[in-house]
């Protein structure tokens, strides 16, 4: 083993050992608990980092693969259950690492954000620590066993972090939040069982299935089933009622992490497992699905609009973004995909970014109603920056990296010669027109003009925790709206393996 894949597993597993590592600290040294956490999450930020630096290299020198096997890096393959020839398989190949990177600047931020927490400190890092543990696994798993194990490892996490620190009804949102995510997993097993029966190799590597042509009648029920599946944590219309509740209910660092990766666990599963396994089926039933996605890019902005509770508008507008995700895998073309890819690196980006400034705000004005803020930005104008960014992002303002992502699902979708598809797409670029809408209302309402409280005169300033995590997510937002040239190249290598298997026999 290299020592590239020894630190590509410490990602996963340093989080458990920061677990084990603050059980002897005493409750009462709230701080030096903090402490441990964040350094650990940094280190992460720096394996990250590196891992994503050698990937790029060795991409660049390599060039695009041949075939239709992604171009792993770092692998780790060891015995499992060998009955079953189930094997522990990780590796990244550049679609993994850069949502991996995100992954650790997430958390990283998450727990900065989150400094202030005063209630079972202790408890509630272990739980974030165990729940970005299962999701770095998931983003580099390549044995569908070991995939669904990591991916199972963040729902108990996120249900006892949302009913014990959560706000409002938290104990509503945390029961619906699991209850649907479980409907979801049912649903991937089920597939995986079938995949792993039906391909005749015994062998859970997707590398391995994804060489098998399954029979047609096979995919027409396993793809919708595991697609739909995965769709549920990425909110997909109808399964998306749990997202509004399980955010409004959440804390900061639940909001951010749910919506800055747990969500894109489901596009990425769409795209590295259903529809990489199952091009066929994929083919037949994505005019179906974008049907859904109709939905999403829609109705969601028109609910967000409607709405007042910041938490509640930008959950919805998290449900229309995914829908973009969407969008370009709908679309079958190479452009609509990569467009996903980079959808999904910059909304975990931006999200965290606008969970975190609201989480921050709602800490000095214990409301989160825009209708009752007013004139904020004179008090806290370092937050007020900081979720004008946020919004600009999601709206797609160029230099931002919304706008790269966004642009190439509308160039990829609208190759689609197909009239639903491009009408969907119309549709999304009007929906994203409506974003401006809700951001530029809710930014004008509660940062602008006279202060509307005695009590928002004199809030309290910008933490040092807080300016990092600000800064570092603007700075990864426009990083990769002014530079996007070496993420798309990297993403090249990734998706072309991919697409191969994706795109065959499509015209």
């Amino acid at each position: 083993m290299t020592i590239e894949a020894i630190l590509l597993n410490a990602t996963w597993i340093l989080p458990i050992l920061t677990v084990l590592m603050v059980i002897p600290v005493s409750r009462s040294n709230s701080f030096l608990i903090k402490m441990i956490h964040a350094g650990s999450a940094l280190v992460n930020v720096l394996i990250a980092g590196f891992l994503t630096w050698k990937v790029f290299a060795i991409s660049a020198a390599a060039g695009i693969p041949a075939g239709n096997k992604p171009l792993l890096n770092f692998v780790t393959d060891l015995p499992w259950m060998q009955m079953l020839n189930v094997r522990f398989i990780t590796g990244v190949d550049a679609l993994s690492i850069l949502m991996i990177l995100l992954t650790s600047v997430v958390v990283f931020t998450g727990i900065l954000a989150t400094w202030n927490i005063d209630k079972q400190d202790k408890e509630f890092f272990a739980l974030a620590q165990i729940l970005s543990a299962g999701v770095f696994g998931v983003f580099m798993a390549f044995d569908l066993v070991t995939f669904f194990v990591f991916y199972e490892l963040e729902a108990l996490a996120m249900y006892l972090m949302i009913a014990n620190w959560g706000s409002g009804r938290k104990d509503y949102g945390g029961k619906k939040l699991t209850l649907y995510l479980m409907l979801g997993s049912a649903m991937i097993l089920v597939t995986i069982l079938g995949l792993y029966f039906v391909s005749g190799t015994e062998s859970f590597d997707i590398r391995v299935l994804a060489d098998i042509k399954f029979p047609m009648d096979f995919q027409m029920w396993a793809f919708p089933v595991m697609f739909l599946g995965f769709a549920v944590s990425s909110s997909l219309f109808p399964f998306h009622n749990w997202s509004p509740d399980g955010h409004s209910s959440a804390p900061t660092a639940v909001s951010m992490l749910a919506a800055g990766v747990m969500m894109k666990m489901g596009t990425y599963g769409c795209l590295r497992v259903a529809m990489y396994l199952m091009p066929e089926g994929a083919r037949f039933w994505m005019p179906w699905i974008v049907i859904l996605v109709a939905f999403n890019v829609v109705f969601a902005a028109f609910i967000a609009i409607r709405h007042r509770d910041l938490k509640y508008i930008t959950a919805y507008s998290s449900i229309g973004h995914l829908g973009l995700i969407v969008l370009g895998l709908c679309a079958m073309t190479y452009i609509g995909i990569k467009g996903a890819a980079l959808q999904m690196i910059s909304h975990g980006f931006l999200t965290a970014l606008f969970f975190s400034t609201i989480g921050m705000i709602y800490s000095r004005t214990h409301t989160r109603m825009i209708d009752e803020m007013g004139g904020i930005m004179k008090t806290v104008p370092f937050l007020g920056v900081g979720f004008v960014i946020a919004g600009f992002a999601g709206l797609g303002l160029p230099g931002l990296s919304g706008f790269v992502a966004e642009a190439t699902i509308f160039i990829g979708s609208f190759q689609n010669e197909s009239t639903l598809m491009r009408l969907v797409t119309v549709l999304a670029i009007l929906g994203v027109t409506t974003t401006a809408v809700y951001v530029l209302r809710a930014a004008n309402t509660m940062l602008h003009g006279p202060i509307t409280n005695p009590h928002f005169e004199h809030l309290p300033a910008s933490t040092l925790p807080e300016k990092i995590t600000v800064v570092l997510l603007v700075g990864c937002l426009l990083g990769m709206g002014l530079f996007p040239g070496w993420i798309s190249s990297m993403l090249d290598t990734s998706l072309t393996p991919i697409s191969v298997n994706v795109l065959r026999g499509t015209p």
